[in-house]
């Protein structure tokens, strides 16, 4: 069995401190990530928002959309990651989907998802 490996991402601005903290989101970005990974195994994890665009300021919070396989309900699967996350080393908002709602969304022409998967920055994806 081999062990998930995130996907090499930089940000454009590392350094953003988040009002309140005091470790740049650039460092705990990808422990945050790897624990997520490591403990719920999703299919993929993207970065989305100002954060993955290159426009964040002090006061942004990091976007997360996780994909995983779950029969949880979304407060169930949205509450599992959040947990997770504590105590927080950054503000975050998460977003939690199984591969098939992705593709209902994609099929009802929802302008955001399709926007989070073209234009985010895919920072774990499963090996097939």
């Amino acid at each position: 069995m081999t062990t998930p490996t995130l996907a090499r991402f930089s940000l454009r601005q590392p350094e953003i401190i988040p009002v309140g903290l005091k470790v740049p989101v650039g460092k705990s970005l990808r422990p945050a990530i790897k624990k997520i990974v490591d403990e719920l195994k999703p299919e993929k994890v993207i970065l989305f928002g100002s954060f993955a665009y290159g426009t964040p300021n002090s006061n942004s919070d990091v976007d997360l959309l996780v994909i995983m396989n779950t029969r949880a309900s979304h407060k169930d699967r949205s509450w599992a990651v959040s947990q997770l996350l504590l105590p927080r080393p950054f503000p975050v908002d998460i977003l939690v989907k199984t591969p098939k709602e992705i593709e209902e969304d994609l099929k009802s022409g929802d302008f955001f998802i399709r926007e989070i998967l073209t234009s985010g920055k895919v920072l774990y994806e499963r090996n097939k």
